[in-house]
């Protein structure tokens, strides 16, 4: 469902991603972990086609991108660190601007559907601007799952949500992976976004260092060790290679 190969992305003379190649196949939940700067946002906007990989190849749902990038969007549902909602608007009317951009038929049913899945149902009257960050967020969830995407990205659900948002969460993340869709997230919360991944990635400076299934983990803390030493490990690495850079030079 998604593919990568030498996937680079440059902003001016900064790399922000560096011979990426990676493969998930549909029903995984796949958590992108990693410091700030680490490439995780770049890597999720080129998925998501809100930017241009500078070279390599991307595919979503078999889909080529950036040559295909208006059929892929119909298949992925994004949500970023902004939630793309409109503040003097309600819950129902914006679910509505994008259902049609959508074109989706039975567009009152669905968005009843969606807002009955993140909990939101209750309040489809209420403003924007009215609403807590969490509930927020949970709109823009119904937002990115109104046209059933195949693939869903997102970067740092968890932010702002309390514990019932974040139960909400987890339990969307099951249902995609029983339905066959592919997730991926990126998040620093590993005590609440490693009960729904099935796999890991690390990041580091633009480069994926660790690609690992649930099985190499016990829980949050073992990971928080793993992820500590991957780090730590390349590092050291790319200490080395600076040193022998210097001594060619």
């Amino acid at each position: 469902m998604i593919e990568t190969l030498g996937l680079e992305k440059t902003y001016g003379v900064r790399q922000a991603l560096k011979n990426t190649t990676l493969t998930i196949e549909a029903g995984q939940v796949v958590v992108l972990a990693g410091p700030n700067g680490a490439g995780k946002s770049t890597l999720l906007k080129i998925l998501a086609t809100l930017a241009r990989p500078t070279r390599g190849r991307v595919a979503v749902n078999r889909i080529e991108i950036p040559d295909g990038a208006m059929k892929a969007r119909a298949t992925i549902g994004y949500v970023g660190h902004q939630t793309l909602l409109y503040d003097e608007l309600s819950i129902y009317e914006n679910l509505r601007y994008y259902g049609r951009l959508y074109a989706l038929g039975g567009l009152d049913a669905r968005i009843l559907e969606v807002s009955r899945q993140v909990g939101i149902d209750k309040r489809l009257d209420d403003t924007i601007r009215t609403l807590s960050r969490g509930y927020q967020q949970r709109v823009a969830l119904a937002r990115a799952l109104l046209h059933n995407p195949r693939v869903l990205l997102f970067d740092e659900p968890w932010t702002g949500l309390d514990q019932n948002s974040s139960i909400v969460l987890t339990g969307l993340f099951e249902k995609a992976r029983g339905d066959g869709a592919t997730v991926l997230f990126s998040s620093h919360e590993f005590e609440r976004s490693l009960v729904a991944a099935d796999r890991a990635l690390i990041m580091r400076n633009g480069r994926i260092i660790y690609d690992g299934a649930r099985s190499e983990w016990t829980d949050a803390a073992g990971f928080a060790q793993l992820y500590a030493g991957r780090l730590a490990q390349a590092a050291e690495q790319a200490d080395k290679r600076g040193g022998t850079a210097k001594k060619k030079a």
